[in-house]
């Protein structure tokens, strides 16, 4: 039996069903309470799994709340954020380059640190996306992911996944790394396949000559990363080098819209990412993609998806099981506490 979707949610699948992780596993820690890591900021995407206890993770970013960690979820830095992990928020941490290079060689694959308290079993690494990906889809991720399977009907295929790993950890047979990083593959491409369908769908997919061309393709760049600048057309083509018109034209031809069309869905799938995967209210995220209220934030919205964005939160929230981060996301910290939240 054939099933029919619409072109958009074709192209999203076939974008997700395109997601491939490759990831390096740096170490497997065993830790005691107390304990803290210190990881320094880089450009390489990382993740922690937390295979046993719990774990507390804080990113650098000023007014971030720290992320709360137990067995079976995996934290995810895109962006190669610095951050702190530890056991408790007030436990002395020390950089774990450091600790890395303090060991032999052949243990450095395996970390024991820490007290003699409660013990964390994490598996640390980095990763990247393969190739024939858009090269900024990490760029639309948040500083940091949370895949929390309790939540969602995927523990009952990561579960026995898990389990995998903990077993290949507890035979340390050779290969063993390698074979951990398969398996973290596992995990890795689910959170971003997860968090990606929340997004609208068609946020990030242009024609590949959109996005290769060298006027057009900066000009995405810029609507992407900055949603909520007050962009104008005379704008965007005065930071690509055209004239107006001449930009106005070209863009439509390679992407197949005008482009403040192309920007208001860009800030409207932003917007659908942060509905889904934070707490952030209505009006908070309508000044995030650059709509200059909540009323008319939430206007667009509805027109685009059909459906109030409380309404989609709700919906959602439950549907991805993924909790995103942003920087300035720390409760006691944001101004309007009290604001209505969808």
């Amino acid at each position: 039996m054939e099933v029919l979707t619409s072109p958009r949610a074709d192209e999203l699948s076939v974008l997700l069903g395109q997601i491939d992780v490759r990831s390096v596993v740096y170490c497997l820690s065993d830790l005691g309470a107390p304990w803290g890591l210190r990881v320094d900021g880089s450009a390489t995407a990382k993740f922690h799994l937390v295979l046993n206890g719990r774990a507390t993770l804080t990113l650098d970013e000023p007014g971030t709340a720290p992320a709360e960690l137990s067995a079976g979820e995996l934290a995810l830095l895109p962006h190669g954020s610095g951050h702190l992990i530890q056991d408790d928020r007030d436990s002395p941490a020390r950089p774990l380059d450091h600790i890395l290079a303090e060991l032999p060689a052949e243990a450095a694959e395996r970390l024991a640190y820490g007290g003699d308290g409660p013990r964390t079993s994490l598996l640390c690494g980095g990763f990247a996306l393969a190739a024939g990906l858009p090269e900024n889809l990490l760029g639309l991720l948040p500083p940091l992911l949370i895949l929390d399977t309790a939540s969602t009907g995927i523990s009952g295929w990561l579960e026995p996944t898990l389990a995998l790993l903990r077993s290949e950890i507890a035979a340390d047979a050779p290969g063993g790394p390698a074979m951990l990083a398969k398996l973290a593959d596992v995990f890795l491409a689910e959170i971003v396949r997860r968090y990606l369908s929340s997004l609208d769908a068609l946020t990030f997919s242009v024609p590949s000559a959109a996005a290769s061309d060298p006027s057009v393709g900066a000009a995405l760049a810029l609507m992407r990363a900055q949603p909520d600048a007050p962009w104008t057309v005379a704008d965007l083509a005065r930071k690509v080098g055209l004239s107006r018109t001449a930009f106005a034209a070209r863009f439509r031809e390679l992407v197949g819209e005008p482009p403040m069309s192309y920007l208001a869905r860009v800030r409207l799938g932003y917007a659908a990412g942060y509905l889904s995967a934070t707490d952030k209210t209505v009006r908070e995220i309508a000044r995030m993609v650059g709509y200059e209220s909540e009323a008319s934030l939430s206007k667009a919205f509805r027109r685009a998806f059909g459906r109030a964005p409380g309404e989609y939160r709700r919906q959602q929230a439950a549907a991805h099981g993924v909790r995103a981060t942003y920087a300035g996301t720390d409760r006691h910290a944001l101004d309007g506490e009290h604001a209505t939240r969808a």
